[in-house]
């Protein structure tokens, strides 16, 4: 890992712009005020009229930062309360299981929540390790309880207290029904709305009780997330094989919630599993600064995780170039919250995401003998169309969704979809008898399926990749932002397939194109076109005044550039 500027006698006036250390090693002023970080978030209230400040569901929860007025104590009050009232409305009467990651606002979050979960006698469960809860292991331990016909207490859901892969300013909260999965649009739409109008009536309907009362009522119990997740981990993933293999493991938890859980996996299973960075610490100061210099726990990016593909090489350097002299044969990282997932290999370095989606679905749809012949291969529309060409191979129906995870959920709970993956390094899968394992995404059972596939194989899945690029072709995918207003945005998210009056992209037919995901026919939120060796996709941004252009192609890097190209040009003439 590059040091460069990270001396501590350096003059401040020597060191380089944030953004142009990506890569390297965080420095003292890269690093949040954690003590004003919380103060905000107990003494900032939100303006209810300022949209910036209201509560507003994404795809993954309502996130925000205490010094932005976006994240508070109101926030968290305001949305369980509304939580409650919903699930209330909704019939489930069993106990809510809650969790926390290791952002610094996470632990104030879940206190707020525990008080107004109090004050309303929602019977709760946190962890009896008081310890951080993974979100695959909430939905995990959802699932289990639901499955349980000993528990009697009706079914239950979960709040995760998480803003995932966001830097340490931010918070998060994110609710997950019975079904394990997260919430669907009308739920998150039903429970923001409500929250903005306890927001505006001065919180006075929100039913909350002292932190100290809390604590002690009779309604708050415990729940041994660790040990569920852990234990259960032989119906879903291949351990025996990774052990017989000795196949070598290291296991960054990136200071998330996945901390406590590797180093158990590793020991009660009789891994070869090394917990690289076991450190947790609200600043993350032992993070690596991401392409725009923010810290951030994105284990999908070569710069957030550069110190672990550089620990990867340290010990193959020298007099010891091999690629069988680097410490680990597979070294995984994951988010905060663990529900997405870094693979990183002797030969390759960092995957990319689509890649390893791409050789998971291989290799899971070929070596589980026990998932129903017929379950199809869950994609994301702006997933690579390498995996379209995977699951055609293997003669897979392609079930292509919108961007979120929650599309996946009804496939991954009856079985007619067996496996869910997003571009954005999130995935998962059924058990070996085909039922459900988490209706989330989860980080860290992609991370032991890539040892598996290592012990089965032979192979990493960076040479199993190449394997498929044989067979399949080399595609090149990008990402790109164009500016746009907020009417832009509207008119993008509008638009029909009719809109659209090109033939051609970059050369090639138009084969398709989409307003409507062909998978389930929920609207996409904005366009996909494709030919037969390219494609692109335009989304609005939920925050930012940018749309953003997802493209690939077969053809070449020169290809993907002109892709991009005449993709801007056909979105700006229909939104201008």
């Amino acid at each position: 890992m590059s040091t460069e500027n990270a001396s501590p006698d350096a003059a401040v006036t020597q060191v380089k712009p944030a953004a142009e250390r990506a890569g390297t090693r965080a420095l003292a002023q890269d690093l949040v005020d954690v003590p004003a970080l919380l103060a905000a978030y107990a003494e900032l209230h939100p303006d209810p009229a300022d949209p910036a400040q209201q509560v507003s569901f994404g795809t993954s929860g309502h996130r925000g930062s205490s010094l932005k007025a976006s994240f508070n104590e109101d926030h968290i009050a305001a949305i369980t309360q509304a939580i409650v009232e919903y699930r209330a409305a909704q019939g489930v009467t069993g106990p809510l299981l809650m969790g926390k990651d290791t952002h610094a606002l996470s632990g104030p979050a879940q206190d707020t929540a525990l008080e107004v979960l109090m004050g309303n006698g929602v019977r709760t469960l946190v962890d009896s390790r008081d310890g951080y809860t993974p979100t695959p292991a909430i939905s995990h331990a959802i699932l289990a309880f639901n499955a349980d016909p000993s528990n009697g207490e009706g079914e239950a859901d979960g709040i995760v207290i998480t803003p995932s892969h966001n830097p340490p300013t931010d918070g998060g909260i994110k609710y997950n029904p019975p079904h394990g999965g997260p919430a669907d649009s009308d739920a998150t739409n039903w429970i923001a709305d409500r929250a903005n109008a306890l927001l505006a009536g001065g919180l006075a309907d929100v039913q909350r009780i002292p932190l100290a009362e809390a604590r002690q009522h009779e309604a708050l119990g415990t729940y041994d997330f660790l040990d569920r997740y852990v234990t259960d981990l032989p119906t879903v993933i291949d351990l025996d094989a990774i052990r017989q293999a000795r196949v070598r493991i290291g296991a960054d938890p990136m200071g998330g919630a996945s901390v406590g859980y590797w180093g158990e996996i590793g020991a009660r299973h009789g891994l070869d599993l090394t917990v690289v960075n076991p450190e947790v610490d609200p600043q993350w100061g032992f993070m690596t600064l991401d392409w725009d210099g923010k810290i951030r726990m994105d284990c999908s990016s070569p710069n957030a995780m550069a110190s672990l593909i550089e620990r990867m090489r340290a010990e193959g350097t020298g007099e010891n170039e091999s690629a069988g002299a680097a410490p680990f044969d597979i070294a995984t990282g994951n988010d905060a919250d663990a529900d997405r997932h870094g693979i990183v290999t002797p030969d390759g370095g960092l995957m990319n995401p689509n890649h390893f989606l791409s050789v998971a679905i291989d290799y899971l749809y070929r070596h589980r003998h026990g998932w129903p012949a017929g379950a199809g291969v869950g994609k994301t529309l702006v997933s690579s169309s390498m995996i379209d060409r995977v699951a055609a191979g293997l003669g897979r129906p392609l079930v292509e969704v919108p961007v979120g995870f929650k599309w996946f959920v009804p496939g991954l709970l009856d079985g007619t979809g067996v496996f869910g993956g997003e571009e954005s390094a999130g995935a998962s899968f059924v058990r070996f008898d085909g039922s459900a394992w988490s209706t989330d995404k989860d980080g860290l059972l992609l991370c032991l399926l890539a040892a598996e596939i290592r012990a089965v194989t032979g192979k990493t899945p960076s040479e199993y990749y190449a394997e498929l690029v044989e067979q399949y072709g080399d595609p090149v995918y990008a990402r790109i932002d164009a500016p746009a207003t907020a009417e832009q945005k509207a008119k993008l998210k509008k638009m029909s397939p009719s809109d659209v009056t090109a033939s051609t992209l970059a050369g090639e037919p138009i084969t398709a194109k989409m307003t409507e995901a062909p998978g389930n026919g929920a609207a996409i939120g904005g366009l996909k076109v494709t030919t037969e060796n390219a494609w692109f996709a335009a989304r609005p941004s939920g925050t930012e005044d940018v749309y953003k252009i997802y493209a690939e192609s077969f053809v070449s890097a020169e290809h993907l550039a002109q892709v991009q190209a005449e993709a801007k040009a056909i979105v700006d003439a229909v939104i201008a």
